[in-house]
């Protein structure tokens, strides 16, 4: 197919590559789309990524820029163990190479999407000289079990992750798969009393939730499960492994808390398929601790910073 010129024979391009989806009385085309209203807690969450902060577009591409915007927010709706429903996007494109450019992030969007079940239904486009700057707002519903805050911890609390950690910048930054469905399963086995997704590290994104529940917490840097890419990073940069677990950022995967009891079942039976959950810590009454060998230091919520 020819490559869009102009806006609307790009909406067009749009809509012909728009499939029909349940839910969805009215998609790409009118003022605004008319979604069937769901029963259930309605989710709302959207990011914005620009080029030369949160990607670079010369060096990835726009497929994997669309993508990624469409990922970090699954990734959202995943931290609330919810079902994602709709988004709508919005994308400032730089006047050269526009309508490639566009066609291309499309297309990448379109292949995170249709991985989740979810139909982009609408959105803006303009161009102008500055770099590629895209925002997605994505809906979703909370499951029968309401969505997962993270004020919800307890003392005694396990922490628990999905996944290993660190080192992103490698290319798990734009190429995680956001932890959706293993969400979902795990709110099913379980009850999850806090949880949050890890966009800036453990070392922050923990401490966000011991904000909201009012306690404290000590992470086991023995139990932290570190990934290839930050071994890898260590070996390059010197500064340790566990460093980069604990602070860079972006890795996508889910601390959540839970009971000591649904912790060791967690442990034991594995229900997430694709995923291995690690105990990384323990909820406590005050403070935020880094425990190793015994020893007790304390912990500076410190990770990836976005600005400002």
């Amino acid at each position: 197919m020819s490559t869009p010129t102009g806006e609307f024979a790009y909406i067009d391009w749009l809509r012909q590559r728009t499939p029909a989806a349940a839910g969805v009385l009215v998609g790409p085309g009118d003022d605004t789309a008319v979604l069937r209203p769901s029963s259930r807690p309605v989710l709302v969450t959207t990011d914005m990524l620009l080029d030369g902060s949160c990607f670079r577009l010369a060096e990835v591409g726009p497929f994997r820029v669309g993508r990624k915007a469409i990922h970090v927010n699954l990734s959202d709706i995943a931290a609330m163990a919810g079902v994602p429903t709709a988004a709508v996007v919005s994308v400032g494109l730089p006047r050269t190479g526009g309508h490639d450019l566009a066609e291309q992030l499309y297309l990448g969007m379109r292949d995170a999407a249709d991985a989740f079940g979810v139909p982009l239904v609408g959105g803006d486009t303009n161009s102008w000289d500055g770099p590629l700057a895209i925002s997605v707002t994505m809906l979703g519903e909370a499951t029968d079990r309401g969505p997962v805050l993270r004020s919800g911890a307890r003392i005694g609390d396990w922490v628990m992750v999905t996944g290993p950690l660190g080192g992103s910048i490698l290319g798990h930054h734009l190429d995680f798969t956001p932890r959706v469905r293993e969400a979902i399963k795990l709110h099913e086995s379980a009850e999850l009393h806090a949880m949050i997704d890890l966009s800036d590290g453990p070392a922050r994104d923990l401490h966000h939730i011991c904000e909201e529940s009012r306690c404290g917490a000590v992470l086991f840097g023995n139990n932290i499960p570190i990934s290839d890419a930050a071994r890898d990073l260590a070996a390059r940069d010197g500064r340790p492994a566990l460093d980069h677990a604990l602070a860079d950022g972006e890795d996508f995967e889910l601390v959540f808390t839970v009971s000591a009891a649904d912790g060791e079942r967690l442990l034991r039976q594995q229900p997430a398929p694709g995923i291995t959950l690690s105990r990384i810590g323990e909820i406590v009454a005050d403070g935020y601790w880094l425990e190793r060998a015994g020893r007790r230091e304390r912990l500076e919520p410190r990770g990836y910073e976005h600005g400002l």
